[in-house]
């Protein structure tokens, strides 16, 4: 999901807009001979995710950082645990130091909270997925991030999949007609998902071809009453007051998808300290 090259060109923006002309406090203080040891820490338990991406910050600043992870990418880690060792220039070192623990700390947090949701939905077979609800830019971090974490993924953009919503309806005049001007223009290796607020408008995705229905906010009650009509005939998703109080209990209506803004949104981010 992350190759090199795209990593690379996003961290070369991120530092511009970090450097910006220089650094004017560290390259004014450190000498060319001057070298630092650092040690990556966590602060807080939680699943730690964007060792490459931190790695490669440095990488890209110079060649003179060396790094020696003792975790990887979806371990969970403990308050207090060294993640990593760090030696070379002082200048790289100080220059990287925030933008490095940026990607990390955002990307090992919402790692942590998929970790939270895709536990609450067991034993059930349900997948727990993202929205497009993300950081604008940062989007292939934070979906690689909920895949670390155990969750699934939703479509990356708007040319993966096509989703009728409430709006799209409104224009199309149905869900009916809606699904069938679709199927006639879009490429046959593409699905068509109905976000659907009633089980009359259930029924009519079903009988339209839908191959993704979406039951949204809806009751516990007529979830289990559209699963149950739907019957395998597509496949499931739920979304709409998503949360860790109530993601059990919406699993166990047999929806084959869970899909919850929260997990990339309001996930706070995970506490890592570089320490000098």
């Amino acid at each position: 999901m992350l190759s090199k090259f795209y990593v690379e060109d996003h961290i070369k923006n991120a530092l511009k807009e970090d450097i910006g002309f220089g650094d004017i406090t560290t390259e004014n203080l450190a000498e060319e001979t001057d070298f630092l040891k650092a040690e990556l820490n966590t602060r807080n338990d939680g699943v730690l995710c964007g060792c490459d991406v931190f790695k490669q910050v440095f990488e890209v600043l110079s060649d003179s950082v060396k790094i020696k992870f003792y975790f990887k990418d979806g371990d969970e880690i403990k308050k207090g645990d060294k993640i990593a060792d760090l030696e070379g220039s002082a200048k790289d070192l100080l220059m990287g130091e925030r933008l490095a623990l940026n990607y990390i700390q955002r990307m090992s947090g919402i790692a942590t909270e998929t970790r939270k949701y895709k536990r609450a939905i067991e034993p059930y077979h349900a997948k727990i997925v993202d929205t497009r609800k993300t950081t604008p830019n940062f989007r292939a971090f934070e979906k690689y991030a909920v895949k670390t974490g155990g969750g699934a993924l939703h479509r990356f953009n708007l040319s993966d999949c096509a989703m009728i919503k409430d709006n799209h309806i409104k224009l199309a005049g149905s869900i009916t007609k809606a699904v069938a001007k679709l199927r006639c223009a879009i490429s046959f290796t593409h699905k068509i998902e109905v976000e659907c607020d009633t089980f009359e408008q259930v029924k009519e995705a079903v009988e339209a071809g839908a191959d993704i229905i979406m039951l949204d906010n809806m009751s516990v009650d007529l979830m289990k009453k559209a699963v149950e009509y739907i019957n395998g005939r597509a496949i499931i998703e739920a979304s709409g007051n998503v949360n860790l109080d109530t993601v059990n209990e919406i699993a166990s209506t047999g929806v084959d998808i869970i899909s919850s803004s929260a997990i990339v949104a309001k996930a706070p981010t995970l506490d890592l300290a570089l320490d000098m």
